[in-house]
C-alpha cells in the first residue's frame, strides 16, 4: 500500500448518506472515509436531471481531489440522475483511469427479489427518484418477474431534517403514503426505503404496514456490496488507506451540519466547510 492517504469517498446531497456511512463503518471499520454533504444546495430530489448531474459531478471531483479513488454516491437521487453519465462520460476523460464511482441503487436491486414471496414490491422514494424510474428499470434486469410499485413521499425528508420524525404529527404523512402504495397492490410484501433519510422513520413505517411486511433499508445492503466489490478488486482495495479515519465535509455551515449529523450518524462528529 502506498503512503498516500486514499480514503473511500461517500457523497450525499445532505445528511441522509450518513446512514449509509454508519453501516459502512460498522461493516468495514478499517478503511479511511471522507464524507461530503452538499447541504448548501440540498434538496436534490426536486431538481432537474441536468442540475443533479452537474452538482454531483462537481462533488465527485472534490472527493477525488481529497485523494479518493473510490466514491460511493450515498444518495438515491444522485445515483438515479447522475451515476451513469459520470461512469460513462466523465471517468474515461479524467486523469487516473483507476477511479471508480458506485451508487446505492444497483446493490439493492440485485437482492430485493430474494425477499418477496408474492412477487410484488414497493418503493418509497423522493419524487426525483420515482420520476427517474431507475428502480423499476434496474429491478427488471435482475428479477423480471417482479411487479414494482412506487410512491413519492415529498414530506418525509423535511420531517426528518426538522426533527419531527418521531412526533405524532409525522403519523399523517407516513400513513398517507403507505396507504397510497398499498392501494396500488395490496399484495406488496416487501417495501424498499429508497431514500437514505427514511430509516429514521422506520418505527412509524412499521406502525402503518401490515404485519409480516419486509422493510428494507439500504445501509447494510450497500455495506455488504462494497465489501464484495473490494474483495473482487484486490488492486483497488490494496490502495485504500486503512487507519480508521473519518473526515466530514459540508458545503454549508459546519455548526449546523454537526448538530444534525448526530441524528443520522449516531455519534458526535466535527466537520469542515468546503467551498465549491
Amino acid at each position: 500500500m502506498t503512503g498516500v492517504s486514499q480514503p473511500i469517498g461517500v457523497f450525499d446531497s445532505g445528511y441522509g448518506g450518513l446512514t449509509i456511512l454508519r453501516e459502512l463503518v460498522r461493516k468495514l471499520p478499517q478503511y479511511d472515509y471522507v464524507y461530503l454533504g452538499d447541504n448548501a444546495r440540498t434538496p436534490y430530489g426536486t431538481r432537474s436531471f441536468e442540475t443533479v448531474y452537474q452538482y454531483t459531478l462537481e462533488c465527485v471531483r472534490h472527493l477525488f481531489d481529497q485523494g479518493c479513488r473510490l466514491v460511493i454516491l450515498a444518495c438515491n437521487t444522485a445515483s438515479a440522475k447522475a451515476l451513469r453519465n459520470i461512469q460513462q462520460l466523465d471517468l474515461p476523460k479524467m486523469d487516473g483511469p483507476d477511479r471508480r464511482v458506485l451508487g446505492v441503487i444497483r446493490p439493492t436491486t440485485e437482492v430485493i427479489g430474494t425477499y418477496s414471496q408474492t412477487g410484488q414490491v414497493g418503493v418509497l422514494a423522493t419524487r426525483g427518484t420515482v420520476t427517474s424510474e431507475s428502480y423499476v428499470v434496474e429491478i427488471e434486469k435482475f428479477f423480471p418477474e417482479l411487479r414494482v410499485f412506487q410512491e413519492a413521499c415529498p414530506m418525509w425528508v423535511p420531517l426528518v431534517e426538522n426533527g419531527e420524525y418521531t412526533s405524532p404529527g409525522a403519523d399523517y404523512f407516513v400513513r398517507q403514503h403507505i396507504d397510497r402504495l398499498l392501494t396500488q397492490a395490496p399484495g406488496i410484501d416487501t417495501i424498499l426505503l429508497a431514500c437514505t433519510h427514511y430509516p429514521l422513520l422506520l418505527d412509524k413505517i412499521r406502525q402503518f404496514t401490515p404485519a409480516g411486511t419486509t422493510i428494507l433499508s439500504q445501509g447494510g445492503i450497500v455495506a455488504d456490496s462494497l465489501a464484495d466489490y473490494l474483495f473482487r478488486h484486490p488492486a483497488l482495495e490494496a490502495e485504500c488507506s486503512k487507519h480508521g479515519r473519518r473526515t466530514f465535509l459540508t458545503t454549508d455551515s459546519p455548526v449546523d451540519f454537526d448538530r444534525q449529523a448526530t441524528v443520522f450518524y449516531g455519534e458526535q462528529i466535527q466537520s469542515r466547510h468546503l467551498a465549491l
